[in-house]
């Protein structure tokens, strides 16, 4: 189905929210989205430098690592339940409730996780512990993204939703570039004992100040058009999740397929990137953090740009030239990363940050818009974190693996390879999606069965 517009090709429901509204929208849903992802990176970067001297204490350094990842993985199969639980009251009650409750439940778990005991203190329980809030977090995030691009994307006039929605993609830089400036200020200015003493604790802490500032400026947002239009209608599902897999299981699978190697690109930078950099390469701790720094806020950029650009000549095309600079400079990059000089460094995250902007940015768009109404919030939802769990949740673990086991890191760069080919022959099979209508028809998939032929 395609929007309906007027013989001077201008839309009769040119978006009723006026730009100040959208403003405020895409300011909520930004500071919200980088709240989440701030709390979910702080955990990455922690499992990085601190977390397996800390709760892992007693194992071999790179075994310590690996569990330490382990259990950050273990937020990605959290993610899918979170999805369908918050992806089932948002299509009944709204997507404003749901983000409130999410990004509360983030907080407080983010939160306990900086005033856990230590392995030395509690033994066995403290890696427990920190598994449980590990998985409360995952929960939450199931539920945020999506609610978060849709209050944007179900908002946005349609000519602009490639662009609203990537600024909720700014939350992924953003939380990345917070989470890892905290950590590069405390290696600056603490000794090592004193960061794995009490220093690692205070990123965790402080995120209560940034759930505060989310939760002050989303109680005062509305709730989007699309959703109040279904729900006048009476035409919310009974069981979105049912429903989701009833008549969009291609979309659901395919979407999440496709985007498993933003994944992959975004970790092997930020997660994988900092153990190769200070363990095979001889980098210290802040000159890593320092180069996905600098990637992060290019990022920042470009996402927006690459937004724009789907809505001017499609999600597909700016997505599969995403995915394919993917797979082409993964070589280059632990090319340019085993130079040890830091601008050759610089520019190999430069260039994998480009191709991950591509792709990244239109995403969340082009999955909106594969879902109807009564149950966008969960197909989405739950497509995005399936492609987590089969991209982003293994990344940290296979490329630590693959590293010890080859001692190279074009092991990790053919992984990236298969990840993108993948991910390609995925979004080949699913159509153009730019030009659906978000709200005319709630009984076939919204972009024209998904499904291309």
């Amino acid at each position: 189905m395609t929007e309906e517009t007027s013989p001077a090709g201008i839309d009769p429901r040119e978006h009723e929210t006026d730009a100040v509204s959208m403003r405020k929208v895409s300011v909520a849903s930004v500071i919200g989205t980088t709240v989440e992802w701030y709390d979910l990176f702080v955990f990455a970067t922690a499992s990085a430098v601190a977390f397996n001297k800390v709760f892992f204490p007693s194992f071999d350094p790179l075994v310590g690592t690996l569990l330490s990842f382990g259990t950050f993985a273990s937020a990605y199969l959290a993610r899918i339940v979170g999805a369908a639980l918050f992806g089932h009251f948002g299509d009944r009650l709204g997507r404003k409730s749901m983000l409130l409750v999410s990004l509360l439940t983030m907080g407080a778990a983010t939160f306990a996780i900086g005033l856990l005991p230590t392995y030395a203190a509690i033994g066995v329980w403290a890696p427990i512990l920190l598994l449980t809030l590990r998985v409360v977090q995952g929960l939450a995030l199931g539920g945020e993204w999506g609610g978060a691009v849709l209050m944007s994307v179900e908002h946005a006039p349609p000519r602009k939703r490639g662009f609203y929605g990537s600024l909720v993609q700014l939350g992924v830089p953003a939380g990345t570039l917070l989470a890892n400036l905290v950590f590069l200020l405390l290696s600056t200015v603490l000794s090592e004992d004193a960061l794995l003493s009490w220093g690692w604790r205070i990123p965790f802490l402080a995120s209560v100040l940034l759930v505060g500032v989310g939760l002050f400026i989303r109680l005062n947002l509305l709730e989007t058009p699309a959703f109040e239009q279904a729900q006048e209608r009476g035409a919310e599902a009974k069981i979105p999740v049912v429903e989701v897999f009833a008549k969009y299981w291609r979309e659901v699978i395919l979407g999440g397929v496709a985007t498993v190697s933003t994944g992959v690109a975004f970790n092997i930078m930020v997660a994988f990137g900092l153990t190769y950099g200070t363990q095979t390469l001889g980098f210290t701790r802040s000159t890593m953090l320092a180069v996905v720094l600098i990637a992060c806020g290019a990022c920042l950029l470009l996402l927006p740009v690459f937004g724009a650009l789907s809505d001017r000549i499609g999600r597909k095309p700016v997505i599969i030239g995403g995915i394919v600079a993917e797979g082409v400079v993964a070589f280059p990059l632990f090319w340019l990363l085993d130079t040890a000089a830091f601008p050759l460094m610089v520019i190999g995250y430069l260039l994998l940050m480009t191709a991950f902007a591509a792709n990244y940015g239109p995403i969340a768009t082009f999955l909106a818009e594969l879902f109807g109404t009564r149950v966008r919030y969960s197909g989405l939802s739950i497509s995005y974190m399936l492609s987590g769990l089969l991209g982003s949740a293994a990344t940290p673990a296979v490329t630590t693996a693959l590293l010890a086991a080859t001692g190279h890191g074009s092991s990790v760069a053919w992984f990236m390879i298969g990840a993108s080919a993948v991910s390609l022959a995925a979004l080949l099979l699913l159509a153009e999606t730019s030009r659906t209508d978000l709200v005319a028809d709630e009984g076939e998939p919204a972009a024209a069965a998904a499904v291309a032929s």
